[in-house]
């Protein structure tokens, strides 16, 4: 299991205090965590920048990963960029903000399409070419899309949404990973928070937070989707777990190349998502965990529509 860095800085309320963020950081190492995702776009550049200072004590222990594709005007994602000279810059300027020599596996954060894929996957494999890049990977990218790259440039790693709350990988991304032997990093694998259980109809987002805009988290929707979490914390109650680790446990189980990146701000909640490594769900718990998730209809869109609209299919 990795580490999603984006909400000590970007994304979730406030940003961490420095100290604080570097200290979960390499409380994550010492746990046994090797694999750390980052992007420019979080903060925009401070997560890359608090993620560099946390891991350089570490770096040959630790594989980072990281992002390009937004336009960043004034501090803010202004569309999609992915023309090369844009991605050699950003290139540049991820290694010089996390302090590194290499970045192990690039990223593009969201298709471009005013890029042909075949110009990025070039523009990344000579990067690989050049010692500053070791793996290519995509973000939110359909089987097509995946193909094309992966016939220029062998793709490492995809990196889109998966949990039980949302299990469209399944149809074709995941036989189509599994057919060019790619890599899986599912993010959001606690549903952006709702799946731990923490959370209900009334419960309330600093401003900042962009679960704010997100449609599946309007309260009426909470209030429906509460069903998914009911089911976690039956499956829970019997493994004595809690859901966040059932809700993991389930995406470790689906394939042995799925490596979920949860993401966090507390050692304590740390601690709990990587216990779940240690939860054995058998076939009949995956069984009965199917069959009672295929009688909810999660309600709510899981992005705002112009997000949404970034989602390459």
């Amino acid at each position: 299991m990795g580490l999603g860095c984006m909400g000590m800085s970007f994304g979730y309320g406030p940003p961490v205090d420095e100290q604080a963020g570097i200290a979960l950081l390499r409380a994550a190492v010492d746990l046994g965590v090797t694999f750390f995702d980052t992007a420019e776009v979080y903060g925009p550049f401070t997560n890359e920048v608090l993620v560099g200072k946390a891991l350089a004590p570490v770096r040959e222990q630790v594989v980072i990963a990281t992002k390009f594709g937004f336009h960043i005007v004034d501090g803010k994602q202004a569309g999609l960029d992915s023309r090369p000279e844009h991605i050699r810059e950003v290139a540049e300027a991820s290694l010089q903000r996390l302090g590194i020599d290499t970045i192990d596996l690039l990223y593009q954060h969201r298709v471009d399409p005013n890029v042909p894929i075949e110009d990025v996957a070039g523009a990344v494999k000579e990067l690989i070419e050049q010692g500053k890049v070791r793996h290519f990977g995509l973000s939110e990218a359909g089987v097509q899309v995946i193909r094309r790259a992966h016939a220029v440039q062998p793709v490492a790693a995809l990196q889109s949404e998966y949990s039980l709350w949302w299990r469209e990988p399944e149809e074709v991304i995941l036989p189509t990973l599994e057919e060019l032997g790619i890599g899986f990093v599912p993010f959001s694998p606690l549903g952006k928070g709702f799946l731990t259980g923490k959370m209900d109809e009334n419960t309330t987002f600093a401003g900042n937070d962009f679960r704010n805009v997100v449609p599946r988290f309007a309260p009426e929707a909470r209030k429906a989707n509460m069903a998914m979490v009911e089911l976690l914390g039956r499956i829970a109650a019997g493994k004595q777990a809690t859901p966040a680790q059932i809700a993991l446990a389930w995406l470790l189980a689906q394939k042995p190349w799925i490596v979920p990146i949860p993401g966090t701000t507390k050692l304590h909640r740390l601690q709990e998502n990587l216990a779940a490594t240690t939860v054995e769900l058998t076939p009949d718990d995956l069984r009965e965990i199917d069959e009672a998730a295929s009688q909810i209809t999660v309600q709510g869109a899981r992005y705002p529509e112009a997000a949404e609209r970034m989602i390459n299919r």
